[in-house]
C-alpha cells in the first residue's frame, strides 16, 4: 500500500533540502548533544539549533516523573537534536487530558504528532482532528491493535502478546514447571496480553494472580501468600520493574525458591539481574520507541519514507536481558537510556 503524504511534500521541497543539509551538520555534533534533565515536566524543546523547520509534538499518557517515560523522552530528544527538529513533549495520564493536548498541538499547527494510545477510543476524536488538519500522526508504545484503524501513519513499540509468548518459550528453555503471572492492574489490556501470551506458549502450568499495584506492601504480601500456598511455583513473572523488585521481597518472605522474571527494565533491575535476584528482564526499549517516533517525521518530511510501509508496526521488543548479556546494557541503564 502506497501512502500519500498528509501535506504535499512538493510544497516543502526547499525546506526538505535545507533539512538534509542541516541534518548532516547536526549529525557531526550529535555525540556532543545531551537531552533535557527533565526539570520541565510540561514541555521540552530540542533541536532548535539545527533549524530544519519541522515541529513535532510528542504526547504520552505518562504520569509525572515516571522513570520509564523519561527514557522515551530522552530517545525523542536525541532524534530531535540529530534531525534539527523543534520537539515539544507533553503528557497526561488522564485520557481526556491527553486528547486535549493533541487538539492543542493541532491548533499550534505542528508538522507531526507522536502519540500513545493507551485508551484508543478516548483518543479517536483528537487523532481524527489532526488528520483532518493534514498533520501526520504516528503511534508508539501502546495501541498496537488500534493504530491502523485510527489512521496513524506508523507505529513503534512492543507487541505484548508476542512478548508474552517469547517469555513462555524462555521459561521452557529454563526448564521451569509452574509460573505465577502477576497482574498489578485489572483491566489493563497490555498486561493481560502479556500473561495470556505466557500461558499460550509455556509448556508448564501458568496461574494468574491479581494484586493492587498501588500498594507495595499489599502486593508483596499477596505474592508471598501465593508462594506459601503452592510451593511448586518455581517462577514468578512480574509486569513492571518496580513490581519485580517488590517480588524479590515476596520470595524471601515466603522462604520460596522461585525465580523472578519481569517485563520492563531499569537500573535497579540491571543490578538485580547481575546479583541473581531477578533471572531475566524483557526490555521493550522505551528510548528506542521515542527515538524512532520522532526520527520518523524527519524521514517522512524529507524523503517520504514510511517505516513498515504503513502496514506493519516496527517492533522494539522483546529484548531479553539476562546475566549473560547484562554487562552490555549496564552502562546505558546507568545513563538512563535503558
Amino acid at each position: 500500500m502506497t501512502h500519500t503524504p498528509s501535506r504535499p511534500l512538493s510544497s516543502r521541497s526547499a525546506r526538505g533540502t535545507a533539512a538534509l543539509a542541516a541534518c548532516a551538520a547536526v549529525s557531526l555534533l550529535a555525540s556532543g548533544c545531551t537531552g533535557s534533565d527533565g526539570a520541565d515536566s510540561d514541555a521540552t524543546t530540542a533541536g532548535k539549533a539545527g533549524g530544519s523547520g519541522i515541529k513535532v509534538a510528542l504526547i504520552t499518557h505518562s504520569a509525572p516523573d515516571d522513570a520509564f517515560w523519561e527514557r522515551v523522552r530522552k530517545g525523542a530528544e536525541a532524534a530531535a537534536a540529530k534531525d534539527g527538529i523543534d520537539l515539544a513533549y507533553q503528557s497526561d495520564p488522564d485520557a481526556a487530558g491527553q486528547a486535549k493536548l493533541v487538539r492543542e498541538a493541532v491548533a499550534d499547527k505542528v508538522d507531526g504528532i507522536a502519540v500513545t494510545l493507551a485508551k484508543p477510543e478516548a483518543m479517536k476524536g483528537a487523532v481524527a482532528a489532526a488528520r483532518a488538519a493534514g498533520i501526520p500522526v504516528v503511534g508508539l508504545n501502546s495501541g498496537i491493535d488500534a493504530w491502523k484503524a485510527g489512521g496513524l501513519l506508523q507505529y513503534f513499540g512492543q507487541d505484548e502478546s508476542v512478548a508474552g509468548r517469547a517469555v513462555g518459550d524462555k521459561l521452557d528453555s529454563l526448564r521451569a514447571k509452574h509460573a505465577l503471572c502477576v497482574i498489578h492492574e485489572r483491566g489493563n489490556v497490555a498486561v493481560e496480553a502479556r500473561c495470556a501470551g505466557v500461558k499460550k506458549t509455556f509448556g508448564g502450568r501458568t496461574d494468574l494472580v491479581y494484586v493492587d499495584g498501588t500498594d507495595e506492601d499489599a502486593l508483596i504480601e499477596s505474592v508471598a501468600a501465593a508462594l506459601r500456598q503452592d510451593p511448586t511455583i518455581d517462577e514468578v513473572v512480574m509486569n513492571g520493574a518496580q513490581f519485580a523488585l517488590a517480588a524479590v521481597k515476596s520470595v524471601k518472605e515466603a522462604d520460596s525458591k522461585a525465580k523472578i522474571a519481569t517485563f520492563d527494565l531499569n537500573s535497579d533491575i540491571v543490578k538485580s539481574v547481575q546479583s541473581g535476584d531477578v533471572q531475566f528482564a524483557v526490555d521493550q526499549q522505551p528510548y528506542l520507541q521515542g527515538y524512532l517516533a520522532v526520527d520518523a517525521f524527519w524521514l517522512y518530511e524529507t524523503n517520504g519514507n514510511v517505516s513498515g510501509g504503513g502496514e506493519q508496526p516496527v517492533l522494539t521488543g522483546p529484548a531479553f536481558v539476562t546475566k549473560e548479556n547484562v554487562a552490555s546494557v549496564a552502562e546505558y541503564a546507568a545513563n538512563g537510556t535503558r
